[in-house]
């Protein structure tokens, strides 16, 4: 269940009459437990309370129901109980039915309300529903709650005005929804004179049947639109005069409004009745971006990224310096101007901007700077000398690209009442501005440059604001002379496969005057050159959340040598770690975040993120393409090795619609003899089968045996179910396979042995998985196979320094290894062997071979599980290391740091000269 769902259900169980009976259980199904868990606890086997009305789940949350006024004295006895402990809780909560209290039991963290008000706590037990947050942002119950109840207004309204779901008025839709945004906001923040001023008024002025809610929605929003000294004229009913004038065109244009059902009604009402004065506009508006997009409303409340996260971003890229900076300046009245002056010249631009989270936090981090600088200065109630101007976006999304706008309106009022008191801030809230300093358009075709104008000649205003501006404007400007850009945001990603044509196209468009290969890049990539171009022009640094890819493998030589030539250095980066949200398991694509600068630097910044997500940081003098403290070098694939080493091909691609391959139990259905299975049927090898030491088996026909196969009825049915396969894909070369349809598009093996390397695998294990097999052996096209090579290359391959190169400088799948024969083994750069060496490795290697021996049947997945891995086999691995390692620098490598900067100070050294190729 998403965050959204669970605000549901629990909404629901609060509404309910109270059960004693039933409610421990009605509560953890609210939390997603399933009707098997719920059926188990209550006939008892599972439930191990010891609390009388209690009921325990194990690993999650002791509950009991007590008498009146008893609350406090049951959750004494919850802490209290054993049952508690063993039963590793962690939670517990008491409730009689009129009072709830509950409290986490790993952070000392309590909630104590009133039973009918859980429905604004249940982000307290997100826990229970496998979502976990940090403490800065886990109080978001009012913003899921806020966007359940516009979400189930919002799919009300399209339902009866099915005029406005066609594509034509969506976009008034979305404009509907973002004057309301602001009516709640308003008038539980002072804006609106009086307490639940809009919603009291629709609640007075409109029917109970809704017949009219539409005509007194319309009329308060032409009083927002209208001068009070128009108002008479304008023939504005007496009951809307006590709305301001809003200008900044939000309430211009048409004051159509679709028609409301008596319980679209009722739903606007409740979302009244929120206290939107505690809305977090750097949470909500993300939220809020999913109610109106068809696409992701089927993952409301699952695209929320937190403030940590984007301040992983903002921080080294800005921030940080601002905060230095206010730190030396101290007391000094002339220091602390002088910072001022900066930030009021500081832009902040995101390309992407979705609904403005990364704006929206940036300006509210600055803020919280220049009210210090004030402090200091003796000028608390200053007026802000940030505009909100400087803090500009792209979005495709028209309604995100409102969301921001309002986001930012918010976060502005929010600053002012916080630090200036809301007196002020009301006194210069209204009438809004009408300047627009969000685009709504394609950030890969738009000229970057032409929105940073810092002169504010030469550029036309398409429009006096975003509410009514044409969707594809592209020049915007403003005077704000001098000053720096800071370039920020989270791109979409977009792998090669899943870029539309028209994305292919936008990518290719850019790249097209420095390299012709743009078919192998991210989408992401559009993002960082295009920022490196406008960095030309403007004293701008840029920084980008982005999946790894871009850092490893292929990408890197294609992309870096775009960023370095047009002279930018990385400034700052993190390495790979979990972007997460609020999907259940807090679920995230696996990222980094690059900073990128044209400056020279005399140190950068890279953090690294462990296990414990603890945060560390690295000062470097530099940080290479694959995110590397002191090296620049970019590897580029090769067909065959840089060292003197065996040649590694990709396994035989089967194109044969399964036929070919055949479990085991299938193969004795054939009913052939030993022998006849023996000569037909070859155990087939990928990379789930080397870990799991179970391989399948392909028919195998070399085409001399053709004729004789055929005999064989089972084989000839399936060569026949292969060739129709072949003949009816819309491949050419699929097609042209047809002619052989008793073969793999390859068939190669080893004729002595094969050694054989997964594809994928996990980054858990301290080696890479590889196994060595006989003359029988056949490998399939997802794993990787050396044939007939000497055994020394498994040593190499299982060894802590190969491993490392792969991690450095070959793809990733998430965060698991992505082995490439072309980007991995034939870069790898190996000292060149003397006899002595290549005899101790291979004993090595055998050693180790010997040890996997010695516990038969285990798997490699047996064999080489964290924290399982047998002494006999660790030491194997260990003085494999140590031998190998002795070669490169006569001792062990200190860590991988050392490790990764020798391979590079070698891998330069052999490409910057002729070498003879050779094997081993």
């Amino acid at each position: 269940m998403n965050p959204v769902e669970i605000a549901e259900s629990v909404s629901l169980l609060a509404e309910q009459p109270f059960d004693p009976h039933e409610f421990p259980y009605a509560f953890l199904e609210a939390f997603g437990n399933k009707a098997t868990t719920i059926k188990r606890l209550k006939s008892g086997n599972n439930n191990k309370s010891d609390i009388e009305n209690g009921v325990l789940q194990h690993n999650h949350i002791h509950i009991a129901v007590c008498d009146e006024n008893q609350v406090t004295d049951t959750l004494d006895s919850l802490r209290e109980s054993p049952a508690t402990k063993k039963g590793k809780a962690k939670f517990i909560l008491a409730t009689d039915g009129k009072e709830l209290q509950a409290e986490d039991l790993n952070t000392g963290e309590t909630i104590a309300c009133e039973y009918s008000d859980i429905s604004n706590h249940f982000g307290f037990f997100f826990a229970l529903a496998g979502i976990s947050f940090s403490k800065s942002i886990k109080d978001v119950e009012l913003d899921i709650n806020a966007t359940r109840r516009l979400n189930k207004l919002y799919i009300e309204l399209l339902q009866n005005n099915p005029d406005w779901t066609k594509e034509e008025r969506r976009h008034d839709m979305n404009h509907f929804m973002a004057r309301l945004i602001f009516c709640f906001f308003a008038e539980d923040t002072g804006i609106f004179a009086g307490n639940n001023l809009f919603t009291d008024t629709l609640h007075k002025m409109s029917t109970s049947d809704a017949s009219d809610t539409h005509e007194v929605i319309s009329e308060l929003f032409r009083a927002m639109d209208t001068k009070q000294d128009q108002r008479a004229s304008k023939n504005i009913k007496n009951w809307a005069d006590g709305f301001p004038y809003v200008n900044g065109e939000l309430f211009s244009g048409s004051t159509d409004v679709p028609k409301f059902t008596r319980i679209a009604r009722a739903y606007l009402i409740q979302v009244g009745k929120l206290d939107w004065q505690k809305i977090n506009p750097d949470i909500f508006g993300s939220m809020i971006q999913a109610v109106a997009d068809e696409d992701e409303r089927s993952a409301l409340g699952m695209h929320y990224t937190s403030v940590p996260n984007i301040l992983k971003v903002l921080n080294p890229l800005f921030l940080d310096d601002l905060r230095e900076q206010l730190e030396e300046a101290g007391d000094n009245p002339r220091k602390l101007l002088n910072l001022r002056k900066r930030m009021s010249c500081i832009r902040v631009f995101d390309p992407a901007c979705g609904s403005g989270n990364f704006l929206v936090i940036a300006y509210k981090q600055m803020r919280e700077i220049e009210f210090e600088i004030n402090k200091r200065r003796g000028e608390p109630e200053l007026a802000t000398e940030i505009p909100l101007t400087n803090f500009r976006g792209i979005e495709l999304r028209d309604f995100s690209a409102e969301a921001a706008r309002l986001a930012l309106i918010i976060a502005e009022y929010q600053c002012d009442v916080l630090y200036r008191g809301q007196q002020l801030a009301l006194a210069e809230f209204l009438p809004l501005n009408a300047r627009n300093w969000i685009t709504c358009g394609n950030a890969l075709t738009i000229d970057w440059r032409s929105l940073m104008d810092v002169k504010g000649t030469g550029v036309k205003l398409h429009s006096d604001d975003l509410f009514n501006s044409p969707r594809e404007q592209t020049e915007i400007a403003f005077e704000n002379e001098g000053g720096e850009t800071y370039i920020c945001g989270n791109p979409p990603y977009k792998g090669t496969k899943n870029q539309s044509k028209s994305e292919k196209y936008e990518l290719k468009n850019i790249c097209n005057i420095y390299t012709n290969r743009s078919g192998s890049l991210d989408y992401v990539s559009g993002w960082f050159i295009k920022a490196a171009q406008f960095m030309q022009t403007y004293n701008a640094d840029a920084a980008f959340v982005s999946t790894n890819s871009i850092c490893q493998g292929g990408q890197v030589p294609v992309l870096w040598p775009i960023l370095y030539d047009l002279g930018l250095d990385i400034k700052f980066a993190y390495n790979s770690f979990k972007w997460s949200n609020l999907a259940s398991n807090n679920a995230g694509v696996t990222v980094i975040i690059v900073g990128l600068t044209r400056k020279r630097l005399s140190k950068t910044r890279l953090f690294l993120i462990n296990g414990e997500n603890e945060e560390i940081e690295i000062s470097a003098d530099s940080i290479g393409p694959y995110l590397i403290p002191n090296t620049k070098i970019i590897v580029e694939g090769r067909t065959k090795p840089l060292s003197d080493l065996t040649p590694m091909s990709l396994g035989n691609a089967p194109y044969d619609g399964g036929f070919l391959i055949l479990t085991k139990e299938e193969a004795k259905l054939f009913g052939l003899s030993r022998i006849d299975q023996e000569k037909w049927f070859k155990p087939l090898w990928g990379s789930t089968e080397v870990i799991s030491g179970n391989s399948r088996n392909c028919i195998w026909i070399e085409d001399d045996e053709l004729d004789e196969a055929l005999k064989i009825e089972p084989i000839k049915q399936r060569i026949e179910c292969v060739k129709n396969m072949r003949l009816n894909s819309k491949d050419s070369g699929t097609q042209a396979m047809a002619k052989r349809s008793h073969q793999f598009r390859e068939m190669y093996y080893g004729k002595n042995n094969t050694i054989v390397i997964p594809i994928r695998s996990s980054e858990a294990r301290e080696y890479l998985p590889i196994d060595l097999y006989g003359s029988n052996c056949r490998v399939t096209n997802l794993a990787y196979a050396l044939y007939d090579g000497p055994v020394i290359n498994l040593g190499i391959i299982a060894s802590r320094i190969h491993l490392v190169w792969i991690a450095a400088v070959c793809g990733k799948l998430e965060t698991r290894f992505s082995y490439s024969n072309k980007m991995g083994w034939h870069t790898f750069p190996l000292p060149k062997l003397t006899d002595k060496n290549k005899k101790d490795l291979t004993e090595c290697a055998e050693e180790i071979l010997i040890a996997r021996e010695r516990h038969f049947p285990a798997t490699i997945a047996d064999l080489y599980a964290p924290d399982k891995m047998p002494e006999d086999l660790r030491r194997a691995h260990e003085r494999n290391d140590e031998v190998l390692e002795r070669i490169y620098i006569g001792r062990r490598f200190k860590n991988d740091t050392e490790r990764l900067e020798k391979l590079f100070d070698l891998y330069t050294q052999m490409t910057t000269k002729p070498l003879k190729q050779g094997k081993l």
